[in-house]
């Protein structure tokens, strides 16, 4: 099994800056890509930003220019630095891991708990 670990929520005012956090751990053979979602109050969970294991990104267009997301490999760990930030970005954000496991070499989807992203005006 896998978990994975959000980090880095919180309040912050429009223009400002955030920095998440997702470390993940467990039966890791390789992470084939790692990613954020976010579900704002009233709507469904959207793609913010994903990462593969090749380094190519995609972004959703709401936050292109904003939203930078990278991993480190060796710490299994996804970050997205998030910039100039807009009370449309408030919501929950999670984090997202297709895994091979080490066990059975299939990969799974994971999800993080979610960590909570308010941008005040």
């Amino acid at each position: 099994q896998v978990q994975l670990v959000e980090s880095g929520g919180g309040l912050v005012q429009a223009g400002g800056s955030l920095r998440l956090s997702c470390a993940a751990s467990g039966s890791i053979f390789s992470m084939n890509a790692m990613g954020w979602y976010r579900r704002a109050p009233g709507k469904q969970r959207e793609l913010v930003a994903t990462i593969i294991s090749g380094s190519t990104t995609t972004y959703a267009d709401s936050v292109k220019g904003r939203f930078t997301i990278s991993r480190d490999n060796a710490k299994n760990t996804v970050i997205l630095q998030m910039a100039s930030l807009k009370p449309e970005d408030t919501a929950v954000y999670y984090c997202n891991a297709r895994v091979v496991l080490t066990t059975i070499l299939k990969e799974y989807t994971y999800w993080g708990q979610g960590t909570e992203v308010t941008v005040s005006s």
